[in-house]
């Protein structure tokens, strides 16, 4: 499925506040920082400079959030794709605590910012994770005794089969989970455009239908489009899963997949609250996820399906109907009104890669599905950076990620076939 400029047709496009259009760049131009991307990660990083008192200029390659920010399945969570125990296993526990505040410190930004900007988004607390097995459910107790004991975090708790039965009456669920009501869910898109709106305010330039074809790092930097260019002291790459070969030492250290989504039919409160009692955003164990929520006008945003190919499915609906029929058969009679795909980026160890590629060039991406709190965190670490505080940073710095291997070409195929191997672990 080859996609244009415009939005997906989507569920959160449809809902979206103050869509407007912004011009595209032309002729030469200055700027303290040039920052490529407008998503969260770009959006972050421009606000807080300019707040600061910078000057920055964003170039958009589509639409502002048309990419992982305006399509993701709006969960805001606690820490890191991988859990705590496994970040105290790779990195030991200093680092690992250092990790879980960075954090948590992302999970704030997101709500500071929503109240501060008084962004129309949607925001909700709870954030349940749900197990297909009931093998499983001691991973949840021990998961949510280590963050109750260990780091102090109380907002989390333990859910046992039947809690978890009760609260979502699914037959694909059949072990315990853990409750956060410290994590959240919200409208992606709208949070996208608060933001946005935000910077505008605060002096930000932000261009679309402005795809950058190369950049240089140097004094200053040259960054050039089809029609125009920019100088800068520095430059923000902020593409995520749409940086392509613009930086090749950046893109073998992420992997684009394809993730899809759904809406349905608006339903009864007495349905909703029949498959999600507590109103929270909802994801499962499995390799391949299955994410949900109720949305504003109460339809069920379900997420299912991936694939690590170059186009979407053709007929996305069916595609993603199916895996929602999974977790819940009953459904079956329900009119699927949307359905849409998008990007995310993925590292080989599935922690964010964030950094500096050279003196004056910063980079962030590959959130690996935590996008929302990380890509919120990752551009306001890189603004506190380029400010003049590192401290953030280097806590990034000292996470190494790996590259894919086979370079940006042969890195396909080789990753396809361990993901095919998962999936098929899936369903056994």
């Amino acid at each position: 499925m080859k996609e244009s400029i415009d939005y997906p047709d989507s569920y959160y496009y449809h809902t979206a506040n103050n869509l407007k259009k912004r011009p595209s760049l032309s002729g030469s131009h200055a700027t303290d920082i040039c920052v490529i991307g407008a998503g969260y990660t770009g959006l972050l990083t421009a606000l807080n400079l300019s707040e600061r008192g910078y000057d920055v200029t964003i170039l958009e390659a589509n639409k502002l959030a048309w990419g992982g920010s305006g399509r993701n399945g709006g969960q805001v969570g606690s820490g890191h794709n991988k859990k705590i125990d496994e970040l105290e296993k790779d990195y030991g526990k200093s680092l690992a605590n250092e990790l879980w505040q960075l954090s948590e410190y992302g999970k704030r930004i997101v709500k500071t910012r929503i109240e501060k900007h008084e962004i129309d988004c949607d925001l909700k607390a709870g954030n349940a994770n749900v197990s297909n097995d009931r093998d499983d459910d001691h991973h949840h107790k021990e998961y949510v005794e280590k963050l109750n004991a260990d780091y102090g975090y109380d907002l989390i708790r333990y859910m046992n089969p039947e809690e978890v039965r009760e609260m979502f009456h699914s037959p694909f669920f059949d072990g315990g989970g853990s409750l956060d009501m410290g994590g959240a869910h919200l409208h992606p898109l709208n949070y996208a455009l608060g933001l946005a709106e935000a910077a505008e305010d605060s002096g930000v330039k932000i261009y679309e239908n402005s795809r950058v074809t190369s950049y240089s790092n140097g004094s200053p930097c040259v960054v050039k489009t089809n029609h125009g260019e920019i100088k800068a002291d520095h430059v923000v790459l902020a593409c995520n899963g749409y940086l392509d070969n613009l930086e090749r030492k950046l893109a073998v250290k992420i992997m684009p997949i394809n993730n899809f989504i759904l809406a349905t039919e608006p339903m009864s409160q007495e349905e909703v609250q029949y498959i999600n009692r507590d109103d929270v955003c909802v994801h499962d164990n499995k390799f391949h996820v299955h994410y949900f929520r109720i949305s504003q006008d109460n339809r069920l945003l379900f997420g299912g399906g991936e694939n690590y190919a170059r186009n979407f499915p053709k007929d996305l609906k069916s595609y993603v109907r199916k895996t929602m029929l999974d977790v819940y058969p009953h459904l079956h009679d329900k009119t699927i009104d949307y359905a849409w795909g998008g990007r995310l980026g993925v590292t080989v160890n599935r922690m964010p890669h964030v950094g500096r590629l050279h003196t004056n060039v910063y980079f962030a991406h590959g959130y690996s599905g935590h996008g929302v709190a990380m890509a919120s965190l990752a551009g306001t670490v890189l603004a506190e950076a380029i400010d003049g505080t590192v401290s953030n940073l280097d806590i990034f710095s000292k996470i190494k990620i790996p590259t894919f291997p086979g370079g940006t070409l042969l890195r396909w195929p080789g990753f396809y076939l361990g993901m095919l191997y998962y999936a098929l672990r899936d369903r056994l």
